[in-house]
C-alpha cells in the first residue's frame, strides 16, 4: 500500500487512472471515499499496487505476436520479461507479465474529463496536427477560456458545440475525439468509416467548441469548497446538498440551454423558475451569460450552413423549430438517425436553445443531439460508443449535406 494525499482537482477516477488502478480498487482500500461526493484536498488515501496482467504463452506465440495481441510495444514486453525475444523465450505455458498498453489516441479518458483535460489535449492535438487552428471565443463567468478548434478550408461552415449543460460533460471528449480522428485520417490520406475526410476538408470548415460550460463542468466533477467563488450561493441554490452531479447550469445557476434569443420570454414563463439553481433558470435576459453570448457571437461572425449542439442523453436528434427550419432539415435528420441508430424527433414546446436560435436566426439546419442513454452524468464506460456515434452523425452532415 502506498499513501496518497488528495489535491485540488483529484477525483477517485483520476487518481485510479494515474496509478494503473480502477475506481473500485481505490474505494476498496478507502471505503469512505465511496460514501462522500468529492475528495477534499489533504485527505489521505491508501492505494494498492497496480495489478499486473499475466499471460500463459500459447503454441505458436512469439514476443512480437504477443505484443501485437495486447497492443503493447515489444521492447516494453522485453523489459518485464527479459529474454522473451530469444529463441526459447516463449515456450508454451510460460507465464509472462504484460505491460500496460499506452493509448494511441490523444483524446482518451483518464477519469473525469474537464477543463484541464480539454486544454491539455488541445495542446497535444495542435502539436500533432499543425493544420488545426485554435482560438478562444471568450471566457466563462470565472474567466476560463472557451476554446475553439477549427479544421478544414471549405466554403461551407459547420458549428458544433458540446457540454453546454454541466452534467453532460462526456459530450466534450466525444467532440474532441471526432476532431482527432478526422485530423488523423486527413493527415494520412485515409478514409473514415466509409467517408472521405479529404472531401470534407475541401468542402467544409468545422468550428468546434468542445467545452461550452467549463465552470459548471468543474463544479459537477469536483464540487465546491469554502472560499471558492459563489460557494455560499451555490450551496443555497443547491438546497444544502454537497453533491452537484445533477447540476446543468453554469456557475451562476443559469441554464445555458435556455439562454438564446428564440422566444426566450415564452421559455422563461413556461419554466417558471424564479431564480438561480441547478437547472431550468433562464437568467435575467437572453444571452446574459458570457458562455451563451460567446457561442452566439461566433455564429454571427461566421454564419453557418449547419449547426449541432451535443447533449446527453436519450439517443434522439431534434431538428425542427417552430417551422423556421429549411425544407431539407427533415431529410437530413433522417440521414443522421440512420447513421447513428438514434431517433429523429420533431420537437414542440421548447424554446431558447442554441439549436432553436440558430434555426430561427439563419434559417439553416440545426440539430440538438442527445448522445447515449441513461442518467447524467453518463458513465465513463459509455465514451467509446458515444464518440463513435458523434462521429457518424457529424460525418453524415459533412458527406451528405449540400
Amino acid at each position: 500500500m502506498q499513501q496518497y494525499i488528495a489535491r485540488r482537482g483529484d477525483t477517485v477516477s483520476r487518481i485510479a487512472a494515474r496509478h494503473g488502478l480502477t475506481p473500485e480498487h481505490v474505494i476498496q482500500g478507502n471505503p469512505w471515499a465511496g460514501r462522500q461526493p468529492y475528495l477534499v484536498p489533504g485527505q489521505i488515501l491508501f492505494l494498492p499496487s497496480a495489478p499486473r496482467k499475466r499471460y500463459a504463452v500459447q503454441p505458436g506465440d512469439d514476443a512480437w505476436s504477443i505484443a501485437a495481441l495486447f497492443g503493447v510495444d515489444v521492447n516494453e514486453l522485453e523489459k518485464l520479461n527479459p529474454g522473451v525475444g530469444s529463441a526459447y523465450g516463449c515456450t508454451p505455458g510460460k507465464v509472462l507479465v504484460i505491460p500496460p498498453a499506452a493509448p494511441h489516441e490523444v483524446v482518451h479518458l483518464r477519469g473525469e474529463y474537464g477543463p484541464a483535460e480539454v486544454e491539455a489535449d488541445i495542446v497535444r492535438l495542435l502539436d500533432q496536427y499543425p493544420f488545426l487552428q485554435h482560438e478562444t471565443i471568450g471566457s466563462s463567468v470565472l474567466g476560463k477560456p472557451l476554446h475553439l478548434l477549427r479544421i478544414g478550408s471549405g466554403p461551407h461552415q459547420l458549428h458544433v458545440n458540446a457540454a453546454l449543460h454541466a452534467n453532460e460533460w462526456l459530450t466534450s471528449p466525444c467532440l474532441l475525439s471526432f476532431v482527432e480522428q478526422y485530423a488523423a485520417a486527413y493527415a494520412e490520406g485515409k478514409g473514415w468509416n466509409g467517408h472521405n475526410p479529404n472531401k470534407w476538408y475541401s468542402n467544409w470548415t468545422v468550428w468546434a467548441v468542445p467545452l461550452a460550460n467549463p465552470d459548471g463542468v468543474e463544479l459537477v466533477q469536483e464540487g465546491t469548497l469554502p472560499g471558492d467563488p459563489y460557494y455560499d450561493e451555490l450551496m443555497a441554490w443547491n438546497g444544502g446538498r454537497r453533491s452537484f452531479r445533477h447540476w446543468k447550469a453554469n456557475i451562476r445557476g443559469v441554464d445555458l440551454g435556455d439562454q438564446f434569443p428564440a422566444h426566450w420570454e415564452e421559455e422563461q414563463a413556461r419554466r417558471g423558475v424564479p431564480g438561480p439553481g441547478p437547472r431550468d433558470y433562464s437568467g435575467t435576459a437572453a444571452l446574459s451569460e458570457p458562455e451563451a453570448a460567446a457561442l452566439a457571437q461566433l455564429a454571427e461572425r461566421v454564419p453557418g450552413d449547419a449547426a449541432v449542439s451535443l447533449h446527453s442523453q436519450g439517443g434522439e436528434i431534434y431538428w425542427n423549430y417552430r417551422g423556421y427550419e429549411p425544407p431539407e432539415s427533415r431529410a437530413l435528420a433522417a440521414q443522421l438517425a440512420a447513421a447513428s441508430g438514434y431517433r429523429a424527433v420533431e420537437l414542440t414546446g421548447s424554446d431558447a436553445g442554441y439549436k432553436d436560435w440558430f434555426i430561427q436566426r439563419f434559417r439553416k439546419p440545426g440539430f440538438t443531439v442527445e448522445l447515449g442513454v441513461g442518467k447524467n452524468p453518463l458513465p465513463l464506460a459509455d465514451f467509446e460508443d458515444m464518440a463513435l456515434e458523434t462521429g457518424l452523425i457529424l460525418a453524415a452532415i459533412l458527406s451528405n449535406f449540400k
